[in-house]
């Protein structure tokens, strides 16, 4: 499983023309998910993420989590994380979890952070999306 996480000033979510997930201050997450993840391996990343002090303290030092600064979450799955480039010059997937399982995660990351967190946005699982977003610093960290 693999979280990108950008810390942003605002980002949102839209398919055909239509915003469906919109975050001032927080993370936009880019999930991605592998054949072998698990909820277990889901909460140790929820957890971790939460728990990132990355956001700046009255002393400009990166000392304060999200849940300190009453940030938002944008949850966006994104299989294209698992890209194997290694061969040739088109990508392969091979190591990207099905979609019956990568969406059961999705769903269920989803669940998680609303429970710790009071504004959880997200995209669609599988749409076409187009994402935009304020990169904050820029500050854009892997959680695998």
């Amino acid at each position: 499983m693999k979280f990108l996480i950008q810390r942003v000033t605002h980002a949102q979510v839209d398919i055909d023309g239509e915003t469906v997930g919109k975050i001032a201050k927080g993370y936009l997450v880019l999930i991605g998910v592998g054949e072998s993840d698990t909820r277990e391996i889901a909460d140790r990343l929820i957890r971790k993420m939460l728990s990132l002090r990355i956001f700046a303290d009255e002393n400009g030092k990166t000392n304060l989590s999200i849940r300190d600064v009453k940030g938002e979450l944008l949850l966006v799955s994104q299989f294209t994380l698992y890209a194997d480039c290694h061969k040739g010059n088109r990508p392969t997937f091979n190591g990207a979890g099905n979609p019956a399982l990568a969406k059961d995660l999705y769903e269920y990351i989803i669940v998680e952070c609303q429970k710790q967190l009071p504004v959880v946005q997200t995209g669609r699982f599988g749409a076409d999306m187009q994402v935009s977003l304020v990169n904050d610093g820029p500050f854009t960290i892997l959680l695998d």
